[in-house]
């Protein structure tokens, strides 16, 4: 076998069936950030843990792991922070400017122009090192879900707001967690009545620009959120320890009873979700046209990889999905960009 391509693997199809306050104020700029080294590159991807996925304008598929974070250009793999820092890289967001933002388990979020790194921590005022979640909302701000709570980063200033059992309220004292609380952000969404929503391991949020609320359906909270989206029609997706729900402004209908751990939309209106399951990691995806049926009619695919973490659909339709390592399906067969 030619070790210079990537290889195939097996993967089983399954029949588809029915079934705040302000601390420091540290402007991001060119003058107290570290440049770029010479990029790292070769022919295959990390082997690793590889958590979130994303694609550029240009077509760029990029991905954090607990060996860096990585682009992918079609040909090379690129190791975009080796010459920065050795953390464990867990979220990815490029932000409307064309910024990247990395977030790291123990070293806080890398800030990425293109050029230049600039790495904010709890000695910045972020709320805690472990970055979980990163999201932009409309206005440009940046979110960071952490261990505790969640850090709003408006480019100058940062606004903390910390979970206590219960309930999520604005910290106007400066508090940072050194240590890790028990509760992380593992996502955030702006909706498109503007609210915001946060899934965390314990109860999810909802906060309106002044108050949080509990995200509960009949009374009963939802605990668990590892994901949360927004379709084209506008309705609400819920994953994680509760199963797979869907809010449509009036009720949820739960689509799936086992936990689920991140949930994609394709351009058709496909809903897809990661889990793992006595097989292994498990991809399913709800076809757009039945999603209103009672049974809807989903397929689920079964990499035979033993976890399945953070979804991507590429421009040419491709899906790419994390695991131990980066994936590609075209529909038909997996791609395993591994060195053998």
């Amino acid at each position: 076998m030619n070790k210079l391509l990537p290889i195939f693997i097996g993967l089983i199809l399954l029949v588809s069936h029915h079934h705040s306050s302000a601390q420091g104020k540290i402007k991001i700029s060119k003058e107290n950030a570290q440049a770029t080294s010479k990029d790292t590159e070769g022919y295959f991807g990390p082997s690793g843990v590889v958590r979130m996925i994303k694609q550029d304008k240009k077509g760029n598929i990029w991905f954090t792991s607990w060996q860096g974070v990585y682009k992918y250009d079609g040909k090379w793999f690129t190791n975009i922070t080796k010459e920065q820092t050795s953390a464990r890289f867990f979220s990815i967001l490029q932000d409307r400017k064309g910024n990247w933002w990395f977030g790291s388990i123990g070293s806080g979020v890398f800030y990425y122009d293109g050029s230049f790194f600039r790495n904010l921590t709890t000695k910045d005022g972020l709320l805690n090192d472990d970055v979980v979640s990163i999201y932009e909302d409309k206005k440009g701000t940046i979110w960071m879900g952490v261990f505790g709570g969640v850090s709003c980063y408006d480019g100058k200033t940062f606004r903390n707001y910390i979970i206590q059992g219960d309930s999520m309220y604005a910290d106007r004292s400066g508090k940072t967690f050194l240590d890790r609380p028990a509760t992380e952000v593992n996502t955030v969404l702006e909706d498109k009545t503007g609210k915001l929503w946060f899934g965390t391991r314990g109860k999810g949020f909802i906060y309106d620009g002044k108050t949080f609320s509990v995200i509960a359906n009949k009374g009963k909270p939802f605990t668990g959120i590892s994901s949360i989206i927004e379709d084209k029609q506008g309705a609400i997706w819920l994953g994680g320890k509760d199963g797979l729900w869907r809010y449509d402004g009036t009720a949820y209908k739960r689509f799936a009873p086992n936990a689920v751990g991140y949930v994609f939309e394709d351009r058709k209106g496909n809903i897809w979700t990661s889990s793992s399951t006595t097989k292994g990691g498990m991809m399913t995806y709800y076809h757009y046209k039945t999603l209103d049926y009672l049974r809807p009619t989903i397929t689920e695919i079964n990499p035979m990889a033993s976890v399945v973490f953070g979804i991507l659909e590429a421009k040419d339709g491709s899906i790419w999905f994390g695991s131990e390592g980066i994936f590609q399906f075209d529909g038909k067969n997996i791609l395993d960009f591994r060195e053998e």
